[in-house]
């Protein structure tokens, strides 16, 4: 054969070649002498995934077989919304990741003052989104979708410095405190009647997850870039139920995205993970979250939707506690929680009731376990007890009246909050509040809390109280105006003061027990226009500070708190 006869060089060009083109369509074979009616059977290790349909290119990219045009389709949405806030930390310095202050050996936890009377205490920014889905229905029962989300601060591309490398203006795609602008919020494929069998759904890839009135699971639009999960969920619907089962892996200790040699390589989380220095790594150390989500259509006028989740998170007990018991997500923790939410439209009034019961049990704060050493190695994955019994619970409760006769359309609505909070809270930061023993603090998982507690953001559904009264009503067909006022409480005096993002905003001292935070007073108004293809929405809010902010920081001072913002979709 001619290969045999030619040169070392033009062996290894071929042997090249045969590597770049492997699982190319077969004309890309003719280049090969080989004898007559033989052809190449010794394929690359790692074929195209079924159905091998389509081949991928040498150079131009062609369109898939299987693409219509007729079967694509787009959906976007855009929106910039300048925001400000003043007195941020209530007339002190921010003191950390958001929190006002910190808790100090002694418990006192004063925060600190800021003099300057400047930007710690003041702000202002821009933020803006574009998104852009991209989706096809290969089937009327088979559909993929991708969302792309660019989402960004106005001059927040590279270090923030308008000099050299960071300069905003020139830093195009930049990133912002070390993150791409540019990300995926969405890329799953829908399976409709999975099997033949009729009413059983599957969506498997990078999700929203949404269920109820998104107080444990919503898509968080209100932050710039939202919640999405990466797992499957199934669902499985009748006339008189939807039942939903998903399981979504919310972190993976031991491959990074795109790791070269799969298992192979080093833990994704070894520094977190290791129990000691050394080869002793756990590849076991991931978050899961399963969840069992049911609705009952049957009872008229009513929908009931009781549900369980299962939160476990085997990571080392030092991996995520920096602001105490109550850290959202905290590591080292089997969580179980019932609940059951209640809907219920007759006429006028509506009636919503949710309530969560959580129990299993976690660690604490040291990688020892620092209050319950005796124990260590009790069997979990990595090497730490989960020493503190978990018993938490909340309930949301709104109950409202709309005078649809009206054309107005009023309506007049009253709600109640509750979370529980544990006075073991900052157990593990400081000895002042006694030894560890309970984690009873309320985990809110993944909700939309903007659009339940006040449009402040400034309470999380954790170790709170809450009363509400909201009055709504649109004055034309294309306007709507909404007031709404809020008493803000702690449910527990020791625990801290945790803001709509779920982290510390202030924590409580040791010697505190006060409960009142606040009041809160919105007003929001919003305008349709271009057949409903945009809105216009400003909102303005003041909170009167209360005894429980004076006395946790050392004086408190009234917060204001604004923005404007436009969106369009289409």
């Amino acid at each position: 054969m001619t290969s045999i006869k030619t040169g070392w060089l033009r062996q290894t060009l071929s042997a090249a070649l045969v590597a770049v083109v492997a699982g190319f369509t077969a004309p890309a074979w003719a280049a090969f002498e080989l004898p007559e009616g033989e052809k190449i059977t010794n394929l690359p290790a790692i074929p195209r995934a079924i159905p091998q349909k389509e081949a991928y290119e040498t150079y131009d990219p062609k369109i898939g077989k299987n693409f219509d045009v007729k079967n694509f389709w787009l959906r976007a949405d855009l929106r910039v919304r300048p925001e400000f806030r003043t007195n941020t930390c209530f007339g002190h310095k921010n003191a950390g990741a958001g929190n006002c202050n910190t808790v100090n050996a002694n418990g006192s936890n004063a925060g600190p003052v800021d003099a300057r009377g400047g930007s710690a205490a003041n702000d202002f920014y821009v933020q803006q989104w574009v998104r852009l889905g991209i989706g096809y229905d290969l089937s009327p029962d088979v559909n993929f979708y991708m969302e792309l989300i660019d989402a960004a601060v106005w001059g927040a591309t590279g270090t923030g410095n308008e000099v050299g490398a960071g300069l905003s203006s020139l830093n195009h795609g930049g990133t912002s405190g070390g993150y791409s602008r540019l990300g995926v919020r969405a890329a799953y494929v829908l399976v409709r009647n999975l099997g033949g069998v009729q009413g059983l759904s599957m969506k498997a890839g990078r999700q929203y997850v949404i269920f109820g009135n998104h107080s444990l699971f919503g898509h968080f639009d209100w932050a710039n870039t939202g919640f999405s999960h990466d797992g499957v969920m199934f669902s499985y619907e009748t006339k008189a139920m939807t039942s939903y089962l998903g399981w979504f892996r919310q972190a993976e200790g031991d491959i990074a995205t795109g790791a070269p040699t799969g298992s192979i390589s080093a833990n994704n989380l070894t520094a977190l993970n290791s129990q000691a220095s050394g080869s002793g790594r756990d590849a076991g150390a991931d978050a899961d979250l399963f969840i069992f989500y049911n609705q009952i259509k049957s009872v008229p006028g009513f929908l009931i939707e009781p549900y369980y989740v299962l939160y476990q998170n085997n990571m080392n007990s030092t991996a995520n506690v920096a602001q105490g018991l109550g850290t959202a997500k905290h590591s080292n923790q089997i969580r179980h929680m019932i609940g059951n939410r209640i809907e219920m439209r007759k006429g006028n009034v509506d009636f919503t009731n949710e309530t969560a019961y959580q129990f299993g049990s976690m660690g604490d704060q040291g990688a020892n376990n620092r209050n319950d050493v005796a124990v260590m190695n009790w069997g979990q994955s990595t090497g730490d007890t989960r020493n503190l019994k978990i018993r938490a619970w909340a309930m949301r409760n709104w109950i409202g009246y709309t005078h649809y006769q009206s054309p107005y359309k009023p309506r007049l609505a009253f709600n109640l909050d509750y979370a529980s909070g544990d006075s073991k809270a900052n157990c593990a930061l400081s000895a002042a509040y006694g030894r560890c023993s309970t984690a009873n603090t309320f985990e809110n998982f993944y909700p939309t809390n903007h659009i339940h507690m006040g449009y402040m953001d400034i309470q999380a559904w954790k170790n709170m109280l809450s009363p509400s009264v909201n009055f709504q009503f649109r004055p034309t067909k294309d306007d709507h105006i909404e007031i709404w006022a809020t008493r803000m409480h702690l449910a527990n005096a020791k625990d801290n003061w945790y803001r709509g993002a779920q982290g510390v905003y202030v924590y409580s001292k040791s010697t505190n027990n006060e409960t009142h935070i606040g009041d809160e007073v919105d007003l929001t108004w919003t305008r349709m226009f271009a057949d409903g293809k945009m809105a216009f929405q400003v909102t303005g809010s003041h909170m009167f500070a209360g005894e429980y902010i004076a006395k946790n920081l050392g004086s408190a001072t009234n917060q204001t708190w604004g923005y404007a913002q436009i969106w369009m979709n289409f």
